[in-house]
């Protein structure tokens, strides 16, 4: 009996040891599934003295904000209760093998009709950082869009100072008028539809506009901590610049990748893009202005109007009239644009290292072009369009994901040209000759794993102007960058192939070039377009097939059963 009892005793303390011995391993942390549901319904909204009926997420504006960890399952169940036919893009996510879940419609889903549904399903896989979400069809991102916040894996802290707390700061455009209506005016009148009339802080334009008093965004600081400023830009056709009255920021990461950190008074952001930077409240307490407002260094006509939001010490009271940022840079300040963008550089350390593809199997060279072509029906009796490689992309009918996997045939033709078809001095005296645009759905094929550069390169086409494109799928890095012609036998030998920055979306500089790189290792089809929603609809977009891999975990997943019909 007492051998009994010491037998016992013996394994009741081998057990306890036991669970000590694994309160002290660490164990990996299981990812989570976060599931989100996103109503898109109409809501009146009111803002400059009008009020209308926008589309919304959940009656939102902007909408809600995806939280989420590196590792995690996300779910969005998108139910589609507004007049419009909608898709919507999870924008910089890379949604290996799954781009069921990219979302931009005609290009791999047709849009969620209207009393329908679609559910999202995607992973997040080695990236964290500041992304978002926006309707990826006409310009309904005017008003549907949200951010993406991606914290690192638990236990894994910032490769910078931990911010006392963290605010999102999204800029956009707002219209008085029905955004669509304004689009298809445009169209119509073969002409640029009218610019917006304010710009927004997190769906506010701040109190410089009439009406707007209670329209306007507030964060507190305490003096002495650090803050962090997760920026996105949702407008629809303007770079803008960014500062804070009275601070400076340190650029920490862009399109979420970690970035060397660098000291400015104001950053440039173009559509599609994210910035995170830290703020020190350090200075006096008081009240001091955000301020933002277009970039742009071309005879073009923009809304330069300055919109605002406020950074308030805490215990400062409201009446206390803020300062406004008196470092914002002139709008068509070309200098800082260009300084600001050269100071951008991957951090490439053994944890974050920038993979740079040295050897390159596919050079592509696209010229962006704008140009006129006839229509009886219109103003001046022509239509704008645009092309790269002098070709205006046609939307399909039928999503060129699914009529890959499909193979289903006469969607989309794979002989997009490498080169354009005529050269000429791309940046030398302005050109209003047609150069034979066509139109069409021809997209470029990619072989798996093949590592990919591509110049693209501004023209003098009607008009210089500098160009924001995405890439969705991947992320790339920007290797180079100038302004004039791209020159291939002296500008390579000053590539960046070290640390150069890592991200989603470019900006192609005024009567300039850029450079990018990457490893085409996701399979299936990704758009590649202009972020100037403008653009975009005039056609300066193509696509890319990329073909499957090998191995059975380099082909494009299934469809899911739920994928809407074309």
């Amino acid at each position: 009996m007492a051998a009994g009892k010491s037998f016992c005793c013996q394994a009741s303390l081998l057990i306890l040891l036991s669970f000590v011995f694994l309160g002290l391993v660490s164990f990996p942390v299981e990812a989570a599934i976060k599931k989100y549901q996103f109503d898109i319904q109409v809501k009146n909204v009111s803002r400059l003295c009008h009020a209308k009926p926008i589309v919304t997420v959940n009656g939102r504006y902007p909408g809600p904000t995806i939280y989420a960890r590196e590792g995690d399952r996300v779910l969005v169940n998108v139910t589609n209760h507004a007049q419009y036919n909608l898709s919507i893009h999870w924008h910089g996510l890379k949604q290996y093998r799954n781009g069921w879940a990219d979302g931009p419609a005609y290009i791999t889903q047709c849009p969620i009709q209207t009393g329908g549904s679609y559910t999202y399903d995607f992973n997040i896989t080695g990236q964290r950082g500041t992304l978002w979400w926006h309707a990826h069809i006409l310009w309904l991102r005017a008003t549907v869009y949200g951010a993406i916040v991606i914290m690192p894996k638990v236990g894994t802290p910032f490769p910078f100072p931990q911010p006392a707390r963290e605010f999102e700061v999204i800029l956009g455009e707002w219209w008085n008028n029905d955004v669509e209506e304004i689009e298809k005016q445009g169209n119509q009148m073969g002409l640029p539809p009218n610019m917006s009339d304010a710009h927004t802080i997190n769906g506010k334009p701040g109190p410089l506009f009439p009406c707007s008093e209670k329209h306007t965004y507030a964060i507190e600081v305490e003096k002495g901590k650090t803050y962090l400023l997760r920026i996105i830009n949702a407008a629809l056709n303007d770079e803008l610049f960014f500062a804070i009255a009275g601070h400076n920021f340190t650029v920490v990461e862009v399109d979420a990748v970690y970035t060397k950190p660098f000291s400015t008074n104001s950053i440039l952001i173009g559509p599609g893009q994210t910035t995170n930077v830290l703020v020190h409240a350090n200075n006096v307490p008081s009240r001091y202005f955000m301020a933002t407002r277009t970039f742009m260094d071309a005879p073009i006509p923009v809304d330069n109007k300055t919109a605002t939001a406020i950074l308030q010490y805490k215990g400062i009271p409201n009446t206390v009239i803020p300062s406004l940022p008196h470092q914002l840079p002139a709008s068509n300040d070309s200098a800082f644009a260009l300084s600001y963008n050269k100071k951008l550089k991957s951090l490439n350390t053994v944890q974050y290292p920038a993979n740079v593809p040295l050897k390159v199997d596919r050079n592509l060279f696209f010229t962006i072009g704008l140009d006129k072509n006839p229509c009886p029906t219109c103003v001046n009796g022509t239509r704008l369009l645009a092309s790269l490689n002098n070709i205006s992309f046609v939307m399909p009918q039928t999503a060129l994901l699914q009529a890959h996997y499909f193979d289903i045939k006469g969607v989309f033709k794979t002989d997009f040209p490498d080169q354009p078809l005529r050269p000429f001095n791309y940046t030398g005296a302005p050109l209003t000759a047609n150069l034979g645009t066509s139109t069409g759905t021809r997209i470029s094929k990619v072989a798996f794993n093949s590592t990919v550069e591509i110049v693209v390169q501004d023209t003098n086409l009607l008009t210089v102007e500098s160009h924001p494109f995405h890439l969705h799928g991947y992320n790339f890095f920007v290797v180079g960058t100038g302004v004039g012609n791209f020159d291939p036998s002296k500008d390579p030998a000053n590539y960046n192939l070290v640390d150069p920055i890592e991200r989603n979306t470019v900006g192609v500089p005024t009567g300039g070039w850029v450079a990018i790189r990457f490893r085409a290792d996701n399979p299936g089809v990704w758009f590649f377009h202009c972020h100037l929603e403008l653009h975009t609809g005039w056609g300066l977009k193509t696509a890319f097939v990329v073909e499957d891999g090998p191995g059975e975990d380099q082909t494009v997943l299934p469809p899911p059963k739920d994928l809407p019909a074309c």
